[in-house]
């Protein structure tokens, strides 16, 4: 396809070792600590990969291998601005809504009735289903909210490319999910994380009032920032690594984890893919074959390696108006910390 722009803890250890898959493994409600030299990890690597950290502006980071928190620095309670990050829940509802057959990924724009402020959709438009929005293919290049002036700059013409054969980041394909879902389900958002994922899931930060709509002007779909700790943040990655499964519950669908997580759009071998609202590691680079992302705006990262049995957060507080780093500088702070743990890359 074509791209556009972790006498109770030592029993827990010994009956489920770093050799369980991560959905054998009980998840409790704080984060089971460990050393990094009783995690096998090099200390001296860790402060290498903290001194990155610092240099590309991150405030928070957690590493987090077989359900034990190995390294944690910076301001990991502090609930700060998700950016994009906000779409991976986003998917992580709809899937839940999939399996409730409240939400059918063939149903089009149509069938639905979603329109928007004039010029409205055309005919053509209106074609495109719910399951190309999820992985930004749904050719509607209408004005978006909530979108970077890069975004809007990169926008396709009206018209230029039908439903479902171009991939474009597009944030009208986003905001519109999150209008679908909420028609769907009769559930607001924020609420729908709070009840669905957050509690089940033992966040310790989160609040239904952590999100606020955007709107706007440009376009009747509102978009839905959030606000959440880079440890509530890490705590989701996990639920992701352990195929959407907690203390024996499916809070995801394992099939949805699965599907959303692997790319539906690839470009270069160098370059990231995109799933249904999660990035995909590209084809050659420092992410082994598998690993997948949560990546938003000034900073946001969220990574699940499957391969290490590892998660990975790295956050930058934009009420600090840091500089955001690049991808690349991001992947550099990845490659360090694997080397600490002496995993390969």
């Amino acid at each position: 396809m074509r791209f556009g722009s972790g006498a109770a803890i030592l029993a827990v250890l010994l009956l489920f070792g770093a050799g369980a898959k991560p959905e054998d493994r009980p998840s409790g409600q704080v984060f089971e600590r460990i050393s990094p030299a009783d995690a096998g990890w090099s200390e001296d690597g860790l402060a290498a990969a903290q001194d990155w950290s610092r240099r590309i502006h991150s405030t928070a980071v957690l590493v987090i291998q077989h359900d034990r928190l190995v390294a944690e620095w910076g301001d990991t309670v502090k609930r700060t601005e998700l950016a994009s990050v906000r779409k991976s829940f986003l998917s992580a509802l709809v899937g839940i809504a999939v399996a409730e057959h409240k939400i059918a990924l063939d149903s089009t724009l149509a069938q639905l009735g979603i329109d928007d402020n004039p010029p409205p959709l055309t005919d053509a438009e209106k074609q495109a289903t719910v399951r190309m929005l999820l992985e930004a293919r749904s050719g509607v290049y209408h004005a978006a909210l909530y979108e970077t002036p890069r975004m809007a700059a990169l926008r396709p013409g009206r018209g230029s490319h039908p439903p479902g054969s171009f991939w474009y980041y597009n944030n009208w394909d986003f905001n519109a999910l999150g209008t679908i879902y909420e028609q769907a389900t009769g559930t607001g958002i924020y609420t729908a994380l709070d009840q669905m994922i957050a509690k089940p899931i033992g966040m310790q930060d989160y609040r239904p009032e952590d999100g606020r709509y955007f709107d706007g002007e440009a376009s009747i779909h509102r978009a839905y920032p959030i606000r959440m700790s880079a440890r509530d943040l890490a705590r989701f990655a996990l639920l992701y690594l352990h195929h959407g499964a907690w203390n024996g519950r499916q809070i995801v669908p394992a099939d949805w984890v699965e599907e959303s997580t692997r790319a539906h759009s690839t470009t270069s071998p160098s370059a990231p893919g995109y799933g249904m609202l999660w990035w995909t590691a590209a084809e050659r680079g420092v992410l082994p074959k598998g690993s997948y992302f949560a990546w938003g705006s000034g900073g946001q990262f969220a990574f699940v390696v499957p391969t290490y049995d590892l998660v990975v957060v790295s956050r930058v507080d934009r009420d600090q108006h840091l500089p955001a780093p690049r991808l690349r500088d991001v992947l550099e702070l990845l490659r360090l910390i694997f080397k600490a743990g002496g995993l390969a890359a």
